[in-house]
């Protein structure tokens, strides 16, 4: 399959976090004396510089590298692909940033089924093949920005969901995209128990407005650093939405629906005061535990490891603040 490199993005490969460090990134805050969205912050933890990326080596998950060809030659090298690989949010796997990788290993990808439905003229469902085969796919270098107050700039394979959804034919009455996770207890063990999970009542849900799911920067994500996505960061299919909170980016998707009326999203459920539908980044608007004015920028091994950086507005994303003309996004956070 052929992967265009998206020209937009603006991100230099150079800037991209270490693979390693993006799924092992939890452990990083730790030691470093952070925790995350749900207790507040630690005493630092007893951790050398280079403690940091010591981890122990377990099975991994198979991926298959993605056939693609650049379309600039000239770029910086990304960083080194070894050092962020074993650290994620995925509460269906544990509520651990470690959790995810040691449980899902074993977890079955092929065979999958998309669907989308609801208020659309021809439903689709894609099989495995179809997510990787039907639509052109992409690389883009985007920032993630947690609710947390840490980022990362990741290099995401996939196409937009814009495309998926024209393909479906929205009626005109349709104005929001809903989505949902997988749900299947015996292979996710956060979805047996509320203990395991987080308190979340499963499956996962999440959703958007039509004209954010539109929007040319909305990505459905099949890959990440050349490869096909592993299971703790949501093989084999999630969604990306790259100026809003991470938690916004959906795993392990299944179901596409668009509805006429502002769907559910499991956060939102769970702590509407903490967070909102919308979840745009916003400096300008605090968590109720933490500020959001600055971040701590997660890119590779060593001293360099972490830096504190100002957050931006939408995440630097500013070709999307059209969308949110008129409104006031401190109530709609």
């Amino acid at each position: 399959m052929l992967i265009q490199r998206w020209q937009k993005n603006r991100i230099k490969e150079s800037e991209v976090t270490d693979e390693a460090v993006y799924r092992d990134r939890r452990r990083i805050l730790k030691q470093l004396g952070f925790l995350g969205a749900m207790s507040a912050l630690s005493q630092s933890a007893q951790a050398g510089p280079f403690d940091l990326f010591k981890s122990e080596e377990k099975p991994e998950f198979e991926r298959r590298p993605l056939n693609f060809k650049k379309a600039d030659s000239n770029v910086a090298s990304l960083t080194e692909e070894s050092t962020a690989t074993s650290y994620n949010n995925f509460y269906e796997f544990g509520t651990s940033k470690s959790d995810p990788k040691d449980e899902a290993q074993d977890f079955k990808v092929d065979p999958w089924t998309l669907q989308v439905d609801g208020m659309v003229e021809t439903p689709i469902t894609l099989n495995y093949d179809d997510i990787y085969k039907r639509f052109t796919l992409e690389e883009r270098i985007y920032r993630l920005r947690c609710v947390e107050a840490w980022s990362m700039v990741i290099p995401w394979i996939g196409f937009s969901l814009a495309d998926l959804l024209k393909a479906a034919k929205p009626l005109s009455s349709a104005k929001y995209v809903a989505f949902q996770t997988l749900y299947d207890p015996k292979q996710m063990p956060g979805q047996r128990s509320r203990f395991v999970g987080g308190g979340i009542d499963y499956p996962y849900v999440e959703g958007l407005r039509i004209d954010e799911a539109m929007h040319p920067l909305t990505l459905m994500s099949v890959g990440m650093y050349g490869q096909t996505l592993p299971p703790q960061n949501g093989a084999p299919i999630r969604l990306v939405v790259p100026w809003k909170y991470g938690f916004k980016s959906i795993k392990s998707v299944v179901k596409i629906s668009l509805v006429d009326n502002e769907p559910p999203t499991t956060w939102n459920i769970l702590a509407p005061d903490e967070y909102g539908f919308y979840a745009n980044v916003n400096p300008n608007v605090d968590h109720p535990r933490w500020s959001q004015a600055r971040e701590r920028r997660i890119m590779g091994s060593g001293l360099n490891a972490m830096q504190r950086i100002d957050t931006q507005m939408f995440n630097g994303y500013d070709e999307v603040a059209s969308l949110y003309s008129g409104m006031d996004l401190r109530k709609l956070y």
